[in-house]
């Protein structure tokens, strides 16, 4: 091997991207700048309409999803990228982050979609963090 070349092991992997879908503006902030920190590669978007378009790119490998979003709602979201019909289907893990309570059937049906169920009142950044850290 060349002294000049690094083995393979110690090249840098490209970081992972995530689409924060997060209308309230302080959660987002505290989201994006958490999982930047830790090398992740964040978009955050506020409004439904937008948020679908850039998740149906399939470019991304984790979506951080809201239920309550203005234009279409995170459910909505959900549905359309969860579509067994979906050519190519989606390949990222999508986590829904709530501080809706939902009645039991309703988050069983959430959750059997989603990758993931994160209620955000009871979730620090750092633990969003070592949450994602997780995520395959």
């Amino acid at each position: 091997m060349n002294p000049d070349q690094t083995p393979a092991s110690d090249q840098p992997t490209a970081a992972r991207k995530i689409l924060i879908i997060e209308d309230e503006v302080f959660i987002g902030e505290l989201y994006t700048r958490a999982l930047t920190k830790s090398g992740y590669e964040v978009t955050l978007i506020g409004d439904g309409t937008k948020a679908l378009q850039a998740a149906e790119t399939n470019v991304y490998d984790i979506i951080l999803l809201d239920l309550m979003i203005p234009n279409v709602t995170g459910i909505e979201i959900l549905r359309i990228l969860r579509d067994p019909a979906r050519v190519p289907p989606l390949t990222a893990k999508i986590i829904v982050t709530t501080n809706l309570e939902q009645r039991e059937d309703v988050r069983a049906d959430i959750e059997h979609q989603a990758d993931g169920y994160l209620v955000k009142a009871e979730l620090t950044p750092h633990e969003l963090v070592d949450f994602i850290n997780t995520v395959k």
